[in-house]
């Protein structure tokens, strides 16, 4: 019988060598440490040197996730590449199943800013459910610094750079438990890296723009907002399409983008501190890798174990949130 349900098999991770703490930010805006550690629970941010490239970190992030899967980048049957900060704008996907080697694969990007590991999961969960492919691997990879005001004290504080990968796999038994995403496209206007056009005269009455985009621009308090409020609903309402009880989950994998949203998500679901997983003390708001980064640093420091429940949801700009539940492992 042919296998329908889907398992994650393996994770890797990849972040730039340069780490910048809180104390060298005072150097480019008013800030202290203090004032951004008890604010967001950031203490550092990897950040990528002008000679670094996202298709490089998440080509290694895959390679460890295909690895840990146990299989060849010429087993893969699609790669999907959750990316705010492509370094084309036709895609980078391709350039990554190129270093890569994953000759089979057919590749795209998905962009749903930080929620995008999440609506990537459902994505490629899809594809396997239906019996079109067997091997994918998902990939978040986010290099925001680029975009980044770096006089803007409000924002620049916020973001790091980084990759994570996960492969996905037919499975005789579904691991994936129950998911929903959300949109909410009336309040696009609370996170943007928008788009800034200057015209340009081609030929009388013919006048176009010459693109290119404004840095991050965020309303912090609304987002907060947001994300405290929809997350916890959306967990909620996974967790009873999956027939589960919040005590049944092992742990709760939130995009990492301010640790007090995680904390307040987890207090109003009623889960311990010691079932929230974080890292973004280290690494910052790395947006769609901020899943994938964790969930493969848990891994490998042995929290999460085969037959692990993790409830994960990601939120950002759009606005978009998302949920999913799954059974780490085979």
């Amino acid at each position: 019988m042919e296998k329908l349900g889907i398992a994650i098999t393996g994770s890797g991770s990849a972040v730039p060598e340069t780490a910048v703490d809180n104390q060298a930010l005072t150097q480019l805006v008013e800030t202290s440490d203090e004032w951004i550690a008890t604010r967001t629970g950031i203490r550092q941010r990897r950040l990528a040197m002008a000679t670094e490239s996202l298709s490089t970190l998440a080509a290694a992030a895959s390679s460890q996730a295909i690895a840990a899967a146990g299989i060849q980048a010429t087993d893969l049957d699609l790669i999907l590449l959750a990316t705010s900060t492509p370094e084309d704008l036709f895609g980078t996907a391709c350039r990554i199943q190129a270093q890569l080697g994953a000759t089979k694969a057919v590749a795209f990007d998905l962009t749903a800013a930080c929620s995008g590991f999440v609506f990537g999961l459902v994505t490629a969960a899809q594809y396997i459910r239906t019996g079109v492919y067997q091997n994918v691997l998902l990939i978040g990879a986010d290099m925001l610094s680029r975009w980044v005001d770096w006089t803007d004290r409000r924002t620049c504080v916020l973001f790091g750079d980084g990759a994570g990968a996960v492969v996905l796999q037919a499975n005789d038994r579904d691991r994936l438990l129950g998911f929903a995403l959300k949109s909410d496209g009336t309040q696009n206007h609370y996170l943007n890296l928008a788009y800034a056009a200057s015209p340009q005269n081609l030929i009388p009455d013919v006048n176009v723009a010459q693109g290119n985009y404004q840095p991050i621009t965020m309303n912090g308090k609304e987002v907060y907002r947001f994300a405290a409020q929809k997350v916890p609903e959306i967990i909620d309402k996974v967790l009873f399409q999956a027939n589960l009880s919040v005590d049944q989950i092992d742990w709760l994998l939130l995009h990492q983008a301010n640790q007090r949203i995680l904390d307040a998500v987890a207090e109003r679901l009623n889960i311990p501190e010691h079932k929230v997983i974080s890292n973004l003390a280290n690494y910052g708001n790395t947006s769609a890798a901020s899943i994938p980064l964790a969930l493969d640093e848990a891994v490998r420091q042995g929290k999460i174990q085969p037959n692990h429940i993790i409830a994960t949801s990601g939120f950002g700009a759009g606005l978009t949130w998302g949920a999913a539940i799954f059974q780490w492992g085979r």
